[in-house]
């Protein structure tokens, strides 16, 4: 069974509360044991994410193994709890830009973050061909626990 580094991370320990087994469970199989809940898998996609990079809400959904699914990412973050300390300004919308309403706090806070970074930011737009994290199947495989 391949799973990912144990870092004793925050995120790490929450993830893997997602995934304890009491003494009655042993006889589920190791398929129902390793289950993530949905956001628990969009939170480690999202940890993924390397500092200079960004990935939109659509291939957050799409990693996580839940195509279609963009909205349900912007919620996931949304309430993710706030010691896990996920990089959310790395996730962008499916056109490289920063979702909230220009000018807001929020929206100069990600664009901030994302500057720090090293990813040039313009109007609230990142050119995705140049930004985009585009992982190569060795991480997917051998990084994401389910």
């Amino acid at each position: 069974m391949m799973r990912f580094a144990k870092d004793k991370s925050p995120l790490y320990r929450y993830l893997e509360q997602d995934k304890a087994i009491t003494p009655d469970e042993t006889h589920c199989t190791q398929e129902t044991q390793n289950k993530l809940s949905p956001m628990a898998k969009i939170w480690h996609i999202v940890a993924m994410i390397p500092p200079g990079k960004v990935s939109s809400y659509g291939k957050v959904a799409d990693f996580a193994g839940l195509p279609g699914r963009a909205r349900y990412v912007s919620k996931a973050l949304k309430s993710a709890p706030e010691h896990l300390s996920l990089p959310w300004h790395r996730v962008l919308n499916s056109q490289g830009k920063i979702s909230f309403e220009k000018h807001s706090v929020p929206f100069q806070e990600q664009m901030e973050l994302l500057r720090i970074e090293g990813v040039t930011v313009n109007c609230g737009k990142v050119d995705l061909s140049e930004f985009e994290w585009q992982p190569d199947m060795a991480t997917l495989v051998m990084s994401i626990p389910f």
